[in-house]
């Protein structure tokens, strides 16, 4: 039997599919709600032995996982560096799924890498600590602007959503519509202070039983959460066949333009992970006091250029750094 190519252009709603065969000729299309009911219908068309390229964004991967349960070969493609649109003035749902499909047929398709759900767990757990203390932080200027417009004094303590920090906004008063919001933010902080700490606490326990995020502590800089994270970003190490190509998947590389022998370099691409990125950056921040040759490098470049790009440079050659220790962990005899 011939194998078919489908290409599926995926919303939050429905999905738009269409089957093409090695000639390129359609063999079918159509529109399914992105429902167990959606994928049944999917199926239903006949995807046995077929190849399916879906765009990557928000429920691909609950998607996929469907499809794997269906046992079908599922390619997730990059949309930056696949080009679909091309040969084509319009845009629209059946023709993002018929580009799809023929690029997929044509093998010009840019894949990505599919984590496993343990991966993807994983990534959750850290950015979910991520974002709560972000608005941690957003909370406490939110209180300090408040205090500094009302001249209620400065607090006694640097960090407001300990103890003593939350035990000292309870006795701050101020009068009127201003103290109400005090009231407010103060317990809206306490609330976030408190799941903040138990994220934290879970990621730390889980950086702790995991023997790759237990090897990246070792490196100076990186501490269990910083561990965990570029743990869950990264994956599989075995992707990376160097260092460079790593530091690119961070987007920590600098852009290039080069042409009859002139060469321009720019500034950091910023593609890839943005969360690996921070990672790797947080982790620069604290490796600037390295003792060693490389430390000594990144301070000399802070003194030259400034402490922002030598910290950028000093995160890519984390990259090196995390690769070797992951790689020699791996290459040890079980």
């Amino acid at each position: 039997m011939e194998r078919n190519y489908i290409g599926v252009d995926l919303h939050k709603a429905f999905f738009q599919a269409c089957a093409i065969d090695g000639t390129g000729a359609r063999v079918w299309e159509g529109r399914f709600p992105r429902t167990v009911d959606g994928i049944a219908a999917l199926a239903a068309r006949g995807l046995s032995g077929a190849r399916v390229a879906v765009e990557a964004m928000g429920p691909t991967w609950k998607f996929v996982d469907a499809l794997h349960a269906l046992e079908v070969e599922v390619c997730v493609v990059d949309p930056r560096k696949t080009k679909l649109k091309a040969g084509f003035a319009a845009k629209t749902d059946r023709l993002d799924a018929r580009r799809l499909a023929d690029a997929l047929r044509r093998e010009s398709v840019a894949p990505i890498y599919i984590p496993s759900p343990a991966i993807r767990d994983l990534r959750e757990r850290c950015r979910g600590r991520h974002h709560l203390v972000r608005v941690r932080g957003k909370l406490v200027q939110a209180i300090r602007a408040l205090l500094l417009r009302q001249d209620a004094g400065d607090p006694p303590v640097t960090c407001l959503y300990s103890p003593r920090g939350q035990q000292w906004l309870q006795t701050v008063m101020v009068p009127g519509a201003a103290g109400q919001s005090l009231q407010r933010l103060a317990a809206a902080l306490a609330a976030i202070d408190a799941h903040a700490r138990a994220a934290q606490a879970e990621v730390v326990a889980h950086a702790a039983a995991d023997p790759i995020a237990h090897q990246l502590t070792t490196l100076i800089g990186i501490g269990p959460i910083l561990a965990l994270t570029l743990r869950a970003e990264i994956g599989v190490i075995d992707r990376f066949p160097t260092w460079p190509q790593l530091a690119s998947y961070a987007g920590l590389v600098p852009r290039v333009e080069a042409s009859a022998g002139r060469a321009w370099h720019g500034r950091i691409t910023r593609e890839g992970s943005p969360w690996l990125r921070w990672a790797l950056v947080e982790a620069a921040i604290h490796a600037m006091r390295r003792p060693d040759r490389t430390g000594r490098w990144a301070r000399q470049l802070a003194m030259r250029k400034s402490v922002c790009p030598a910290r950028v440079a000093l995160a890519r050659v984390l990259c090196r750094d995390v690769w070797r220790t992951w790689r020699m962990l791996e290459a040890r005899p079980a």
